[in-house]
């Protein structure tokens, strides 16, 4: 990899501790305006020009600049998870600092970290160009880690202004062996509740021989969801999953089998059916799946309570894939109950979700970034049609019908949304190198 020139190491730390000061969490509603304001004159320092937009929640905003005939578009946001557990942090998580080759502190990789790879990267190709030799644009805001409530709407408002030729997703970085990793998509998301009410309140457990519990009959209706393998059992479910292209297929097979190291990091004996290798990274990131996150009603303390609840409710996700839509998902499982008997479970929609979205891995900009990656790293990048988890993507690929790419900074251990979150210095400098080189290929340069 080409050195990092003095002038840009030093230029994305100091901007890295600028913005980690800031503590812009947007669960709390924290520093938004003033972080908002803080990235708009570190774009105008580049000579962006800049516009901060309202929204009915945190403002976006809004960069363009630069010269040449190919337009790449940035998404990244400047809103970060709350810091706590506060005790657990081994360094003020609003100081940037330096430990063993790390850099500590709230944001450091999400999404701060990532943000200030383009911005440096920026800084490198104007100290070697003179100039920046394609236009650009961001998209910056800050409701990201809350669901991005309105950023598909401002979207919608502003695409002719948004349109790009490329996108560079939010994050990205290197999987557990080192291997730098892209990934061109994400999965989508709809968020379930599932209610039931059998009494007016709680009864004493002895009239449990007479009068329906709500915990037993929200379990059948759970266990009806799909088999013990995974497999969703809701008539239809499937029925909109759009087949994977023989290069999609190609490159789920490409990917080397790390299921056998997260087995032993996540505690588990094996995996559902017991996939390993290509099996295991067909279902996770070609399949959809229907996850249960809990399971709430009735007396959960010390002791004994002999109690009948009256009521139980349970919290859902549902994980999406092109081409399923998140409202007929819905109306899918609402028929599933009625069919099944269970009209006395009300469903919920408790968060509509996003889309899922997945670029063409043919498209010459997605074999660009693959490019800039092998040669930045001096291996094959490691190459994802979509990522397991589920982002506001789809406005991107959908309206402004770009192919997206995610490239980054992070690695499997930068403990995002924990305490002591960080990036390594390596990594770093690798994700400012790539983001050069991937705009200078678009650029033709």
């Amino acid at each position: 990899m080409q050195p990092l020139p003095p002038l840009v190491t030093n230029y994305a730390r100091e901007t890295l501790a600028r913005l980690v000061a800031l503590p812009s969490v947007s669960a709390e509603g924290r520093a938004l305006a003033e972080t908002a304001d803080a990235v708009r004159e570190l774009l105008e320092e580049l000579g962006l020009r800049v516009e901060i937009h309202a929204t009915p929640g945190a403002p976006v905003v809004y960069a363009e600049g630069g010269e040449g005939e190919k337009t790449l578009l940035f998404y990244n946001h400047y809103d970060v998870q709350p810091a706590d557990p506060l005790e657990l942090w081994h360094s003020d998580p609003f100081t940037l600092t330096e430990r063993e080759g790390r850099l500590y502190g709230r944001g450091a990789n999400d999404d701060k970290g990532e943000l200030v790879s383009r911005l440096a990267a920026l800084k490198w190709l104007q100290e070697e160009h003179g100039r920046i030799p394609l236009r650009v644009k961001f998209c910056l805001e800050g409701e990201e880690e809350i669901g991005s409530p309105n950023l598909e709407h401002y979207i919608e408002a502003h695409q002719d202004r948004l349109k790009a030729d490329a996108v560079i997703w939010e994050a990205g970085g290197v999987d557990a062996a080192g291997r730098p990793q892209i990934y061109c998509g994400l999965k989508g998301i709809v968020g379930l509740e599932l209610w039931i009410k059998t009494a007016a309140y709680d009864l004493h457990s002895s009239y449990g021989a007479v009068v329906q519990n709500p915990l037993y009959r929200l379990s059948k209706a759970l266990a009806s969801l799909r088999d013990d393998e995974g497999k969703v059992l809701v008539k239809g479910f499937y029925q909109r999953v759009r087949p994977l292209s023989p290069l999609e297929e190609e490159t789920l097979a490409r990917i080397p089998d790390e299921s056998p190291q997260l087995a032993q990091t996540f505690g588990v004996g094996g995996f559902l059916a017991g996939v390993s290798g290509r099996a295991f990274y067909q279902k996770l990131l070609a399949e959809p799946c229907i996850n249960l996150n809990g399971v709430h009603g009735g007396y959960g303390g010390p002791g004994s309570k002999t109690v009948l609840p009256a009521e139980a409710f349970a919290k859902l996700d549902v994980r999406l894939v092109p081409d399923q839509e998140p409202q007929e998902i819905i109306e899918l499982m609402r028929q599933h109950l009625e069919t099944h008997g269970f009209n006395d479970i009300e469903l919920v929609v408790s968060e509509f979700g996003e889309l899922p979205a997945r670029s063409d891995l043919a498209a010459p900009w997605v074999q660009q970034a693959i490019a800039a990656c092998r040669e930045v790293y001096g291996q094959e990048p490691v190459v994802w049609p979509n990522f397991a988890g589920s982002g506001p993507m789809y406005p991107f690929t959908h309206l402004l019908k770009a192919p997206v790419v995610g490239l980054g900074v992070g690695y499997p251990g930068s403990k995002v949304h924990s305490p002591d979150e960080h990036i390594r210095l390596q990594d770093f400098e690798a994700g400012i190198a790539v983001v050069k080189q991937a705009m200078e290929k678009l650029a033709g340069l």
